[in-house]
């Protein structure tokens, strides 16, 4: 029933073709489809609300909800005040502009603002424009989309079926609000497979959340697999959008459906949290790959400073030209504590999250708090060409505040990279999808929680390393050369030096002071020359100016400091990650060591470190071919040419 009603309201496209473009179809038809579905839903009760509000207006009463349920019996959270309908609009056909203006301003706000995300008003202005405002109208009138005969979850998939349509008409853009279902449709199955009993108990009461909630897709899908495991779950869907269309069309979809109108919030997740202080059972997520994040950062920075850990963004702040890890955070935020029953979450994610960042930076610092507090349970690898936007390789990472008991201090890391098939016809940048068979294939591996070709389980401080800094000894020489000189003149710490080098520069010509490896005596040397030809220099600027007449020499004594301590040549400063289970001397002297007898490891600059490095656990190494078989094709190749060419003699 719903694809008639789907397949009937897309027809009515058919009459803006020539007027406007196929991507143009989706900013009229869905406002309207919306408009039709609460027209149809306020329809029994609109002459008493008409009345009631009036009737309220006329004592100087304030309109709510309360007073419209007790006065009209009217039991929605939003009305019309407004004296018209669809079809009492259309019976003024000289003012139909007008009065559909009219019926839209008197929706009450909390649904008026679907309109004007939508910019209804201008939609309105150009059918006029082109003389297809009433036959559009007429139409949309024409169809019943009432409670009695379209229930709200058929309802939800006519509006799905339409947003669909619309989003592969406008191919180009169809992407960045809009997650190919194949994709949603893996992340709630992974997210629901532990829970597939206690869902199909009575009384059950669930919430999801998408704080990118684009068009509404993974809100939709998880209510449909929750329904289906259980049609009396009492659900609760909530979400925030920032693009106007994408929040109007995802806010319709939910008031279409009877969601509370309120559940989806516009705005900036990061800015400013729609949904602050609640917790859901279920969270799901896309949010947008490698977009930077300069716009929030002073509100970002300041939450992460003033609050803390209090506040979302505790752990840590990555680099500002990626904010994926900061969508990351603020999901588990949301995820019910494990005392209230528990939380679930599944987010996309591209490579850059796994290991961006080394030890010490806020990407490492993000991963280990995750990882510490045994929050992931598993990561998996999407195959490439998967988004209508991107082709590049993404990763689910799933998260549990509650986990079960086997998955305690484990990660999973499922490779799903071969399971897919082609399309018959790509979109955008998706030219692979995911079959039942497919989705079906990376949840059993998921629910088997095993070792095998495509499944790995680690402990969790597996992921976790010390970066040591390995610091080998200075060894100098130093010599009063003309080149040297040069060199050592043009120290920071010398810029503001008055004195006239021209005499020390005559004399170094004729008379340099040769390398050696005697610090002592060179210095000694040098003060004395500076003395002779009239260059006074305090002590840092000498400093700098014996520093700048040195240079490395690996057969030179080792320079030590004033305690006798051998001083470190940065030039030869290396860092080692050393594996978290590894004690860092014994990996030195293995490791280090042997290669290097003067380094010694400069234990105040160790960091602790936290990479997921995903393919490299599934990588398999392929020997080359051998050189005798790569001349046996040769020859093939070689002999074929050589018939080709005797044949074209011939």
């Amino acid at each position: 029933m719903s694809n008639n009603h789907a397949t009937f309201i897309w027809s009515i496209a058919d009459l803006l073709r020539g007027s406007f473009k196929a991507h143009q179809y989706g900013d009229i038809i869905l406002p309207f489809t919306v408009l039709r579905r609460l027209d149809a839903v306020l329809a029994p009760t609109q002459k008493a609300v008409f009345e009631a509000v009036e009737q309220a207006k006329g004592d100087g009463l304030p309109v709510r909800a309360s007073l419209l349920r007790n006065k009209a019996g009217h039991q929605y959270s939003f009305w019309n005040e407004s004296r018209f309908d669809l079809k009492t609009a259309l019976g003024d056909s000289e003012n139909l502009a007008a009065n559909l203006l009219d019926y839209v301003n008197g929706f009450s706000e909390n649904v008026k603002d679907i309109f004007d995300k939508y910019k209804i008003s201008d939609r309105i202005a150009e059918l006029d424009e082109h003389n297809l405002l009433f036959l559009v109208t007429q139409r949309f009138a024409e169809v019943d989309l009432s409670p009695t005969k379209v229930p709200n979850e058929e309802m939800g998939h006519i509006f799905e079926e339409l947003i669909r349509k619309f989003a592969e008409a406008s191919n180009e853009t169809a992407g960045e609000h809009f997650t190919p279902r194949d994709v949603i449709e893996l992340m709630v199955d992974i997210l629901l497979a532990p829970e597939s009993d206690t869902l199909a108990k009575a009384n059950v009461v669930r919430s999801v959340y998408d704080p990118t909630a684009g068009t509404g897709g993974m809100l939709s899908v998880a209510e449909d697999h929750i329904r289906s495991a259980n049609p009396s779950a009492t659900l609760t869907l909530a979400g925030q959008e920032i693009n106007p269309q994408s929040y109007a069309i995802c806010k319709a979809d939910m008031t279409v459906k009877g969601q509370s109108v309120d559940a989806i919030v516009f705005g900036d997740t990061l800015l400013n949290d729609g949904h602050a202080g609640q917790t859901f059972s279920y969270c799901l997520s896309n949010p947008p790959f490698g977009v930077d994040w300069k716009k929030q950062q002073k509100a970002v920075t300041e939450e992460h400073t003033l609050r803390g850990y209090a506040g979302r963004f505790g752990p840590g702040l990555p680099r500002v030209s990626d904010g994926s890890m900061l969508f990351l955070l603020h999901l588990i935020s949301k995820m019910r504590p494990a005392e209230d029953g528990g939380g679930r979450a599944a987010i996309v994610l591209n490579g850059s999250p796994l290991f961006t960042g080394g030890a010490g930076s806020g990407e490492s610092n993000i991963r280990k708090w995750v990882l510490e507090r045994d929050l992931l349970e598993a990561i998996i690898a999407l195959p490439t060409d998967m988004f209508y936007n991107t082709g590049i390789a993404t990763y689910i990472w799933v998260l549990s505040t509650k986990k079960s008991p086997e998955r305690k201090g484990k990660v999973q890391l499922i490779d799903g990279s071969k399971f897919f098939r082609k399309m018959r016809k790509g979109l955008g940048s998706k030219r692979n999808e995911l079959s039942d068979e497919n989705i079906a294939g990376i949840v059993k591996l998921y629910e088997q929680f095993g070792e095998a070709e495509q499944s790995k389980v680690f402990a969790v401080e597996d992921f976790f390393y010390r970066t040591i800094t390995v610091e080998r000894p200075l060894r100098l020489n130093w010599a009063l050369t003309a080149e040297r000189l040069a060199v050592a003149r043009e120290a920071k710490a010398l810029a503001r030096v008055a004195a006239d080098w021209t005499r020390l520069v005559e004399l170094v010509e004729t008379n340099p002071v040769e390398p050696t490896t005697d610090a002592a005596a060179f210095r000694k040397a040098v003060t004395h020359v500076l003395a002779e030809t009239g260059v006074t220099l305090n002590a840092s600027q000498l400093k700098a100016f014996i520093a700048g007449l040195s240079a490395r020499d690996e057969n030179a004594p080792i320079v030590t400091g004033a305690k006798g301590k051998p001083e470190p040549d940065p030039s030869l400063r290396d860092t080692e990650n050393v594996p978290w289970s590894e004690d860092i001397h014994e990996y030195f002297e293995r490791e280090v060591k042997p290669f290097a007898p003067d380094a010694w490891i400069d234990e105040s600059k160790t960091k602790e470190g936290c990479e997921i490095p995903f393919t490299r656990h599934f990588y398999k190494y392929v020997p080359p071919r051998s050189l005798e078989e790569i001349d046996a094709d040769l020859d093939a190749v070689l002999g074929r040419i050589r018939a080709r060419l005797e044949a074209v003699k011939a």
